[in-house]
């Protein structure tokens, strides 16, 4: 499965994973990253992020394969500026947010969309999220936000608001739509069946896929069905249990010290390449 570095697709989440405590890619495992692809390895990431807020780490990192989107409603493709893939929310999704939000005033949020990022409420939390995404995002009452292409809505609060609004959304049982934690202060709503872990298969199906092993690596909730699906998963040390129990490897560093880079010499390793 490892016999060709050339072959081998690592995925690699982007919050808790590939970023560190400061949101920032520490010089090791760009480094690591870098001597992965000199030897041929494709690498790339699945991120909650829109192609807009990803911009400012594409060039870092000089990608050159297709990006997993949205929490895995979309496959961004930056060499041809297009989506090769794409799952958006049904249409009910607005009424489903409107009912949420009026139920918790207190949660602060974001649609997000394939032509940009539209703030419905601006909470404390949501302007945190917004600070860090490094983006000018749209403000608007949900009502206002265009219909068409809304490829997830992110609910930003204070921690202990979460599971409230989890048990709110579980007796709903909302059809057509799932969500997911992504954060201690995000909770997503995305289209129904979608993970990153569909956007892997589909992933798969690309042109120019066929015969490619992949590597995935990520440390939360919204990250688990891509470790179950990749022919390798892992997860940094400081992935939550639940994320630790699906990986097939849990790797001794954390996304402090280096986790993606310790993934990356483990399958240079695999691969006979360790020169």
């Amino acid at each position: 499965m490892f016999e060709d570095i050339s072959k081998v697709v690592l995925i690699s989440d982007m919050d808790g994973t590939l970023l560190n405590s400061e949101k920032k890619i520490s010089e090791a495992d760009l480094r690591a990253i870098d001597r992965f692809m000199s030897l041929g390895g494709k690498f790339t990431v699945a991120t909650g992020r829109t192609a807009q807020s990803f911009e400012q780490y594409r060039s870092m990192l000089k990608l050159e394969m297709p990006i997993i989107m949205y929490n895995g409603a979309a496959i961004y493709d930056y060499s041809e500026d297009r989506f090769c893939y794409m799952k958006p929310l049904p249409d009910t999704a607005k009424t489903i947010a409107c009912e949420i939000l009026d139920t918790f005033p207190e949660v602060g949020g974001e649609v997000l969309k394939s032509d940009g990022t539209y703030v419905f409420r601006n909470n404390d939390y949501q302007k945190l999220h917004t600070k860090l995404c490094n983006i000018v995002p749209n403000y608007a009452e949900i009502k206002e936000i265009p219909d068409g292409e809304w490829l997830k809505v992110l609910f930003a609060m204070s921690p202990e608001d979460i599971p409230h609004v989890e048990i709110f959304a579980k007796k709903k049982n909302y059809t057509g739509v799932d969500f997911v934690k992504s954060s201690e202060i995000f909770y997503e709503m995305l289209p129904g069946g979608i993970t990153k872990g569909t956007a892997l298969d589909e992933y798969r199906r690309l042109d120019g896929m066929d015969g490619y092993t992949f590597a995935a690596i990520g440390d939360f909730d919204n990250d688990i069905d891509m470790i179950a699906k990749a022919d390798l998963g892992a997860c940094p040390s400081n992935a939550q249990e639940v994320v630790m129990k699906t990986a097939d490897i849990v790797l001794k560093n954390t996304n402090d010290t280096g986790a993606v880079a310790e993934l990356i010499e483990y399958i240079i390793k695999k691969c006979g390449e360790n020169k």
